[in-house]
């Protein structure tokens, strides 16, 4: 993957779609995102300009042909005001976990250093859970950096991981309830069968996984 470009890509595609990229994180074969649409369709719209203008220049870079990418991208709706930042420390934790790092601030190609070490980022809008961790910068990243001196929870880490992979809504029983009531559409994780079918309404952030071939 030609991380530079991507950012460059993801960059022009979300301003264009306004969609506010609040984390990301990417690896060797796949990227998580963390994002706000401002309209129903916004992300699905932002992800398929981005793979149409990269894998197009990609393949002609290197001859070539086919997608790069493993089915489409899977994502989940994210109860912001209790889910948000646990599921922006699971992407920025990605590296860790895969023992490529032993902290998220050595990964360069990841949304941390933004946060955590006070290095802008253009790309980032942040997002007001984070904004209410401090009253200003210096307190916002200090308790930033707090939420990484543990590991997060392995009943968590399932939790994300299976409502990304199913398309279901990552939240509180409130959130599930509520977002259910509005959407009509079921939105938690299916017991079995196959994935329900994602939540037409947004409200608040969904967490993005796209995967190469």
């Amino acid at each position: 993957m030609n991380r530079r470009f991507y950012l460059k890509c993801l960059a022009k595609f979300a301003e264009r779609r306004c969609c506010a990229i609040h984390a990301y994180v990417l690896m060797s074969n796949h990227v998580h995102l963390l994002v706000t649409p401002a309209a129903n369709g916004a992300v699905a719209a932002l992800l398929q300009d981005l793979g149409r203008t990269y894998v197009r220049i990609l393949n002609t870079v290197h001859g070539r042909t086919g997608t790069l990418w493993e089915g489409r991208f899977k994502s989940s709706l994210v109860d912001s005001e209790n889910y948000l930042l646990t599921c922006h420390r699971y992407i920025e934790l990605n590296p860790v976990r895969a023992g490529i790092v032993n902290h998220p601030a050595q990964y360069p190609w990841s949304s941390h250093a933004h946060y955590a070490l006070g290095l802008t980022n253009a790309l980032i809008t942040e997002h007001p859970a984070y904004l209410g961790l401090g009253n200003d910068s210096g307190e916002r990243r200090s308790a930033f950096e707090m939420l990484f001196h543990e590991e997060l929870d392995p009943p968590i880490l399932a939790t994300i991981r299976n409502a990304t992979n199913a398309g279901a809504a990552i939240g509180s029983e409130e959130f599930l309830t509520r977002t259910a009531s509005i959407t009509g559409l079921p939105v938690r994780l299916p017991q079995r069968g196959r994935p329900h079918k994602k939540a037409a309404v947004s409200s608040g952030a969904e967490s993005i996984s796209c995967k190469l071939l």
